[in-house]
């Protein structure tokens, strides 16, 4: 990036349900060869109720998913036969706790968003004990990587929410939320300084929630598909 130039307008997240709509479908097999699989689940999603006024699914978001999730399942696999002979037999009959796969996300120091992590391309100590790590945000290219303090930029990825926990999110609570913002979308932390209880519809939760940026202290309604909680 250079100048005032910012980062593209970021994808939606998936929520909840359709992760695990695509964790059976990787479970039963689908062919994932067919270039027209991809289309057809992104093309599901967005006509889903929840994502009336969410930000729309794109294919390559749904191809990447499966292509990652493919790659961990081949890491966990040779990681799990190369470490079986060194690994003895729990004599208690207690089964070994499976490894959880953690996701994390990274605020840039040059627009103050939260973006999804990719890749921890390398580390470093600084001389005042802090730690740094060089990150490849998701959906990036290499000539936007960011040194990020691990202490103050860096944690597990937020969980977008879903209608029926609205009554998670009271007064105060800080929350991400999605901005959209002089041709920018980004997700920024925010304080919830007002919650507003409406009934639900067929769309969904319909509850109005105002927020306050941290990052510039602007003040907005919004609802809560635009919303994530911290894990």
């Amino acid at each position: 990036m250079v100048g005032v130039q910012s980062k593209p307008a970021k994808a939606s997240r998936f929520s909840r349900p359709e992760i695990r709509h695509m964790e059976m479908l990787l479970r039963e097999g689908k062919d994932l060869s067919d270039p027209n699989f991809h289309q057809k689940l992104a093309d599901e999603f967005n006509r889903a109720p929840g994502r009336v006024e969410s930000k729309t699914i794109q294919m390559e978001q749904v191809q990447r998913w499966f292509l990652n999730r493919l790659k961990f399942h081949k890491t966990e696999d040779a990681t799990s036969r190369s470490s079986s002979k060194e690994v003895s037999p729990d004599e208690d009959g207690e089964k070994v706790t499976e490894e959880v796969e953690m996701e994390f996300e990274a605020r840039s120091s040059r627009d103050m968003a939260w973006y999804d992590v990719s890749t921890f391309l390398a580390h470093r100590i600084l001389s005042s004990g802090e730690v740094e790590v060089r990150v490849r945000f998701d959906g990036f290219g290499p000539e936007e990587d960011e040194w990020i303090n691990v202490r103050k930029g860096v944690r597990e990825r937020s969980i977008p929410m879903e209608s029926s926990e609205c009554w998670k999110i009271k007064e105060g609570d800080i929350v991400l939320c999605f901005r959209e913002k002089d041709e920018a979308a980004n997700y920024f932390d925010a304080h919830v300084i007002q919650v507003e209880r409406k009934m639900h519809d067929i769309r969904g939760c319909r509850c109005i929630y105002l927020v306050r940026y941290d990052h510039d202290q602007t003040e907005e309604r919004v609802h809560l598909s635009r919303l994530c909680r911290r894990p």
